[in-house]
């Protein structure tokens, strides 16, 4: 902190009695803050005479602090590849994921990168379908959170071959007001591409969504629908994979919202994961036409959080817990109002509460 301050008091030519000279200049060299420069004057008597006093304080700023994050973000690559030079992959599989009682289809795929786009878990990647819009200009990029751990669908933790990237996608379909049936571009896109066909990939994008450091942490994951995909790119690596330089042993509770059970994304594998570690991994699905709680109300994923909330509340409380949310925007102001009376009966405001969480990377939300 910086601060130089120089002062110059002037006293009228005509003055006898003052023992103070015509003209005196201070340096302080106490610092302080801020980038800027200060003109202070003011007048003052003295002896019966009126002193003019003006005071010059030119401030410097203070050296940026360097952050330090609690994620893992060393290393990590955004941004190589933008709109106007993509990277061109290629379709490797393809698949509808959801049963064909379901509200709407969800397609899993996989391309190929060769290694050339490096992502992390909870990054996302830009897609730039084919065609032109209404104004015969190439369609803009949607972004969709990847699917897959670093090491993709079919990556090998060995040699740590990095050559594919996973998405999870909705068809987009729905009928406007005039009776109009729209299908999404980008969706309806991605759903209708066959193996070997090329898509056009941005990215890697983002650092929010990103795991943290600290291998011993408490990860509680909360998804709508395709708002899964960052967090079977997480439980991949913290359960079904092996790293030299990472080995979960903390807790990864994930709860995971929809509208029927025909409708639950990647359900066998989350299940195999429990399996394979009871102690460390809890699921809870909350299926909205098909469950409720002991009230009768429809069973969404904040309902189902509510029949856990004071244990939620514990953790939360806690310096190594982190939630991290993904879905329909709608979603947090649930889990907003499961949280307020919680934290209000420990004298806590949740909405100040949840800004500290926030700041100190423990709240992360990615919705839509």
């Amino acid at each position: 902190m910086a601060t130089a301050l120089a002062a110059a008091v002037s006293l009228p030519s005509s003055s006898k009695s003052s023992s103070l000279s015509s003209r005196t200049s201070i340096i302080f060299t106490e610092r302080t803050s801020f980038n800027k420069n200060y003109l202070y004057s003011k007048n003052l008597s003295i002896g019966g005479n009126v002193v003019s006093i003006r005071a010059q304080v030119t401030t410097e700023a203070p050296a940026k602090v360097a952050k330090h994050s609690k994620k893992q973000e060393e290393g990590v690559v955004v941004n190589k590849f933008k709109p106007k030079n993509p990277y061109i992959g290629r379709v490797l599989l393809n698949t509808k994921i959801t049963g064909d009682d379901a509200p709407g289809e969800t397609w899993h795929m996989v391309f190929s990168t060769e290694g050339e786009v490096p992502y992390r878990e909870g990054q996302s990647i830009g897609i730039i379908p084919d065609g032109v819009d209404k104004n015969d200009k190439p369609h803009k990029l949607r972004l969709y959170s990847i699917a897959s751990s670093a090491l993709g669908d079919f990556g090998d933790s060995k040699t740590a071959i990095l050559v594919q990237v996973s998405l999870c996608v909705k068809r987009l379909i729905y009928t406007n007001d005039k009776g109009e049936t729209i299908k999404g571009v980008c969706s309806n896109f991605l759903c209708d591409l066959k193996p070997g066909a090329e898509v056009k990939i941005t990215g890697p994008i983002g650092k929010e969504m990103l795991l943290p450091k600290d291998p011993n942490a408490t990860i509680v994951m909360l998804a709508t629908g395709t708002g899964i995909a960052p967090f079977r790119s997480f439980l991949w690596k913290m359960f079904f994979e092996k790293h030299e330089d990472y080995k979960f042993n903390g807790l990864g509770w994930l709860f995971l919202g929809v509208p029927t059970s025909s409708s639950l994304l990647y359900k066998e594998e989350f299940e195999k994961m429990k399996e394979k570690a009871p102690e460390n991994f809890r699921l809870d699905f909350a299926v909205s036409r098909e469950q409720t709680n002991e009230k009768g109300e429809k069973m969404y994923i904040q309902t189902r959080m509510a029949q856990y909330a004071e244990e939620l509340w514990e953790l939360l409380k806690k310096d190594n817990t982190y939630v991290y949310m993904c879905g329909l925007k709608g979603m947090e102001k649930g889990i907003d109002d499961i949280m307020v009376s919680l934290a209000a009966k420990d004298g806590i405001d949740w909405i100040e509460y949840k800004r500290q969480l926030k700041k100190g990377e423990q709240w992360n939300v990615e919705v839509y």
